[in-house]
């Protein structure tokens, strides 16, 4: 990935709470010589080693991944910046955004436990503490049905790079600017990027 140097996000802690916090990612291979791409939820795991995850069987991607480098993109919040909130008109329209993106390799799940357990951790990290719903209670043989229909991994993780490009470039008084605007546009991203501009 791309990263200008003053937009390189090294912190390794946000780093780990932004995939944690924007977990849907774009799982990217190579599939019959072309690139492939699936949307999925991934789980880090407690040491920070692997991501978990699962292709539905159907998904002809999974098929020749073992041995690839594969990459897992989490994007973040993004806002467009325009130069009308700028103290000049010399000046460009921008984006700032937030991404992440993970390399590693692939390796399937075999052991039943594992697999059961990589399932718990995915719904437990979505439903709401309040939730009615316990995947213990489901019935066995819907279950087992289910799990056919899977293809459970964990990917190693090798390498991550993470940009974080909040307006780095401009003055704190033209940074304030932009966090004024986002803030009056009341969309939840622009709100998102305006806290993280201040937190920057």
């Amino acid at each position: 990935m791309y990263i200008p140097k003053q937009y390189l996000l090294k912190d390794e802690q946000k780093i780990r709470q932004f995939i944690k916090e924007y977990s849907f990612a774009s799982f990217i291979s190579m599939h019959d010589g072309v690139p492939a791409a699936t949307h999925l939820p991934l789980y880090l795991s407690a040491d920070h080693q692997d991501l978990y995850g699962h292709f539905a069987r159907a998904n002809p991607q999974w098929k020749d991944i073992e041995g690839q480098q594969v990459l897992a993109i989490f994007s973040g919040p993004h806002s467009y910046i325009s130069s009308s909130w700028y103290e000049t008109k010399d000046s460009v329209p921008t984006w700032n955004y937030v991404a992440v993106h993970v390399n590693g390799s692939i390796q399937f799940l075999k052991d039943e436990k594992e697999i059961r357990l990589s399932l718990h951790h995915l719904i437990d990290k979505y439903e709401t503490p309040n939730s009615t719903y316990d995947v213990n209670a489901v019935d066995s043989n819907y279950m087992n049905s289910l799990l056919k229909g899977i293809v459970p991994f964990k990917l190693h993780i090798t390498s991550i790079e993470a940009v974080a490009k909040l307006s780095q470039g401009h003055s704190k008084e033209r940074q304030g600017l932009v966090i004024e605007e986002l803030l009056k546009r009341n969309n939840g991203f622009d709100v998102e990027i305006a806290k993280l501009m201040k937190d920057n």
